[in-house]
């Protein structure tokens, strides 16, 4: 079976069908070919000739942007951020509430603060809502700016404008969830390929195989983007808990009977779109797939994820070079050194001042190699020394803030209600599951009687839901 070719094509000819689009409705619109962009953003602004022209200025400003190279394409968001609050109309807004002397004139002058208050630059980026694929192009165009705005105040509040436009109208009470399988759209499966990140589909042999009747996939669209997957989660109805992603992705394995299967695997959830970063919506595509999946099929107990821990080798690597005791003990040192001796004096400029290797030291170096482990019994020996780290990573340290864990995938499910429930040791055993976590994968369940209880818990106390078994491994630390 050859390889998937990738969706650029795809994406292409959809471009310039809608370009297409945009260039016939630009075309009833005289004048304007010349001026620059913030000359076209201010005749949008003055709405001259109806609504229909308003649309065409749109649809030509539009085009504008996508025809554009990196650095026009720059200019034209910051033409678009100069189009702020009039300062002195604020101004004079905020005195009227100041010197309001009771509450009808008071909540008159507030009024009419919020009014003045709102920039012009929002009711521009609502009228490309009006072209077709208006929404998609708003969503890829913050999705440009989210890439140019360190460092860059003006940028950064029209990015905010943005986030606030966006969360509104792609609310979760507005998204349609549905079911894609093997017979859904051309398209729509091209994109699954291309939007896949967390484990890449290779073939259509290997695309047939998670869209299998012992399979589930399932995805959020906007009805102002019917065609484009929003998120999307791949689940495998399985027997027992899964420990190993290659074992669920084996397209060799023969197709089980779904009645038979007493455990939901979700194993991939993707985020489609780079524009809509920050709006969240996957806690609820969690729940309303548990809720579908348990009206289908009674016989479900056990709602798993089988996650990747992308940040838990260069953590435990940092720790390590700073020489944290807490990691391995003197005596699993003297172990590994058995299966894997090297160069004990490492450290020092010379023979008279070199020092035996420490533990930690010891650890890193074994650690160093590609892939660390995967020989018995070296693997046997690391195997205790990294799930207990790793029950540590989980449990104990904290990200932004004391109150979020540091794994970006733990704190997505611990915040959606999750509790830790159980780690697999070479549970990934491809290069990028080497690189991101010495090939561990790490169970997060979804009790739907708990779900509410953990995300408060989390949310409020940073509290993490974990088994005993994990809680154990971390002793010493939570």
């Amino acid at each position: 079976m050859s390889d998937l070719a990738a969706p650029a094509g795809l994406f292409d000819r959809a471009l310039r069908r809608v370009t297409t689009l945009w260039r016939d409705m630009a075309s009833s619109v005289t004048g304007g070919e010349d001026e620059g962009f913030a000359a076209q953003m201010r005749a949008c602004l003055e709405a001259r000739g109806g609504e229909v022209s308003a649309r065409s200025r749109a649809a030509r400003l539009a085009q504008a942007y996508l025809a554009a190279d990196h650095e026009e394409r720059g200019e034209f968001l910051h033409a678009l951020a100069a189009f702020d609050s009039d300062a002195a109309a604020v101004t004079k807004a905020w005195n009227r509430v100041a010197a309001a002397t009771d509450v009808a004139e008071r909540a008159a002058a507030k009024a009419a603060l919020r009014r003045v208050l709102e920039p012009p630059r929002q009711r521009l980026l609502t009228q490309f809502t009006t072209i077709p694929d208006g929404v998609k192009f708003l969503v890829d165009l913050r999705a440009d700016l989210m890439a140019r705005m360190e460092g860059e105040p003006l940028l950064q509040a029209l990015e905010a404008d943005f986030r606030t436009l966006l969360a509104g109208w792609f609310d979760v009470g507005f998204l349609e969830l549905r079911r894609i399988d093997w017979a859904s759209p051309a398209m729509l499966l091209e994109k699954l390929v291309g939007y896949e990140a967390v484990h890449r589909i290779r073939t259509w042999r290997d695309l047939k195989n998670r869209l299998d009747s012992d399979r589930r996939c399932y995805a959020f669209f906007h009805p102002r983007m019917p065609d484009e997957p929003l998120i999307f989660v791949e689940v495998a109805l399985v027997e027992g808990m899964a420990a190993s992603v290659q074992g669920l992705l084996d397209e060799k394995a023969p197709v089980q009977d779904p009645k038979t299967a007493d455990t939901a695997i979700f194993y991939s959830i993707n985020n489609c779109q780079r524009g809509l970063d920050g709006i969240s919506f996957g806690n609820f595509l969690i729940k309303r797939v548990v809720e579908l999946l348990s009206a289908e099929f009674g016989n479900l107990d056990c709602f798993a994820t089988l996650s990747p821990i992308p940040g838990f080798r260069r953590w435990m690597e940092g720790k390590l070079d700073a020489g944290d005791a807490a990691l391995v003990t003197e005596e699993e040192a003297v172990a590994l050194r058995t299966l894997a001796p090297g160069d004990l004096a490492i450290t020092g400029p010379d023979e008279a001042t070199a020092k035996p290797e420490t533990a930690a030291q010891t650890l890193r170096r074994i650690l160093a190699r590609r892939p660390p482990g995967r020989e018995e019994p070296l693997g046997k020996a690391l195997e205790p020394i990294l799930m207990r780290a790793c029950a540590r990573y989980l449990l104990a340290e904290s990200g932004r803030s004391a109150k979020r864990a540091r794994d970006p995938v733990a704190h997505f499910h611990l915040s959606n209600g999750a509790r830790v429930e159980r780690l697999n040791w070479r549970a990934d055993t491809s290069e990028k599951g080497f690189r991101e976590s010495f090939g561990l994968m790490v169970n997060y369940r979804y009790d739907p009687s708990k779900i509410e209880d953990y995300h408060e818990e989390y949310a409020g106390e940073g509290k993490r839901a974990a088994s005993s078994a994990i809680r154990k491994l971390a002793k010493g630390f939570v």
